[in-house]
């Protein structure tokens, strides 16, 4: 038996060693000759998994250890027998957070106040449900627009998406991509919608590149057609504009998903599916040795003369400030990989412990909220 991994997925080596040959390969420089004779891939969005890389192949399953598939041609494996999942959640909470962060240096850059601002979340699945509950949060209002489920569920509690651009100061995107068909979001915000939005707009997207259409989305920046941008996600990445980076108030290297607990998510359920499939005593591991941030995972806030909103963004940016994936990539834009494969340790709400000092008990409700546990014993 055979499992070609992605060499950068955490937590994976070893686990499947007692029980098959496992090669260890860069994602995006696999080749049909190094999966002839696998059994199963275990991949990120760096491999294609399509017909040019699978076909002769005696590959019985694919698991991806991220929460996009697009990277798999998923009918073309269903035709050929080839069972694919991804693993949907997995990293909800470290997009959450970045978001969370996103919207915190924001507020401070253009001298907003969050709680007298609408968000737009477009796409409320796993990640946008979990943003849109940091925004109300933060007290910002939140408007929801997700085709599909508002079919499925019934249009209360959604806007269409034009409704969603008009109501709102920030919109943030996290919609799959879907080339085509009713909820076709290649381009959906094309050079038309982008045109559309007000100068005192900010866009976020971190959910995949070709949403957006970057030619458009800069020409628009370059004439003063939306307030600002943020981009974790890019067309044609690695390779980026520097023009559109110089444009954007913070530009990612695709990373809005990557923190350790995330990871960890990601390859525990890509190590199930594969166990399940090919019949391996597996299917109950999980992840562990979850590594430690550079920075300690008890810390306190002392709140006196703070308000709320002041004491929610102190406790996301200690956890996690936006400027640390931005500033290196702005200064070498050819490490967008090394960036991405080399990434330095991120911990999520969770697993921190907020001491809240001189704090009401709405302070304290409210980072408990964000998913922070509370030192319940400080006075």
């Amino acid at each position: 038996m055979k499992i070609v991994c992605d060499n950068k997925i955490p937590f994976l080596k070893g686990v499947f060693e007692p029980y098959a040959e496992v090669l260890y390969l860069p994602g995006a420089k696999t080749t049909p000759e190094d999966v002839r004779d696998a059994d199963a891939l275990i991949v990120r969005t760096r491999t294609a998994c399509a017909e040019p890389l699978l076909k002769g192949s005696r590959v019985k399953v694919i698991a991806t250890a991220t929460i996009g598939f697009d990277h798999i041609d998923t009918a073309w494996c269903e035709a050929n027998g080839i069972v694919w999942e991804n693993a949907p959640g997995c990293n909800s909470w470290s997009v959450k957070q970045y978001i969370a962060s996103v919207l915190v240096k924001l507020a401070r850059k253009h001298s907003l106040k969050l709680s007298e601002m609408t968000l737009g979340v477009v796409g409320v699945g796993n990640v946008g449900s979990k943003v849109a509950d940091a925004a109300r949060v933060l007290g910002m209002k939140v408007l929801l627009n997700d085709p599909p489920r508002a079919r499925k569920e019934g249009p209360e509690g959604f806007v269409s998406l034009d409704e969603l651009l008009s109501l709102s100061d920030i919109v943030t995107v996290h919609v799959p991509l879907q080339r085509g068909g009713e909820d076709n979001t290649l381009h959906l915000f094309d050079a038309e919608r982008l045109a559309s939005m007000r100068p005192d707009q900010i866009l976020i997207n971190s959910s995949r590149g070709e949403v957006v259409d970057n030619k458009a989305i800069k020409n628009v920046l370059k004439k003063g057609g939306l307030r600002g941008a943020v981009l974790d996600v890019w067309e044609g990445e690695p390779e980026l504009d520097p023009e559109l980076v110089d444009l954007l108030d913070f530009a990612t290297p695709h990373i809005a998903g990557y923190s350790a607990d995330g990871k960890a998510n990601g390859t525990t359920a890509a190590v199930r599916t594969v166990a399940r499939q090919l019949g391996l005593p597996l299917e109950q591991w999980s992840a562990s040795g979850i590594p430690e941030p550079a920075q300690a995972l008890s810390f306190s806030i002392d709140a006196s003369g703070k308000t709320t909103e002041d004491v929610l963004a102190e406790a996301i940016l200690y956890t996690y400030d936006v400027d640390r994936d931005c500033l290196p990539l702005r200064e070498h834009l050819e490490l967008f990989e090394k960036l991405r494969g080399d990434y330095q340790v991120r911990r999520e709400f969770s697993a921190f412990t907020v001491t809240l000092i001189s704090g009401s008990p709405q302070m304290a409700s409210r980072i408990k909220e964000l998913g922070f546990k509370i030192n319940e014993t400080a006075n």
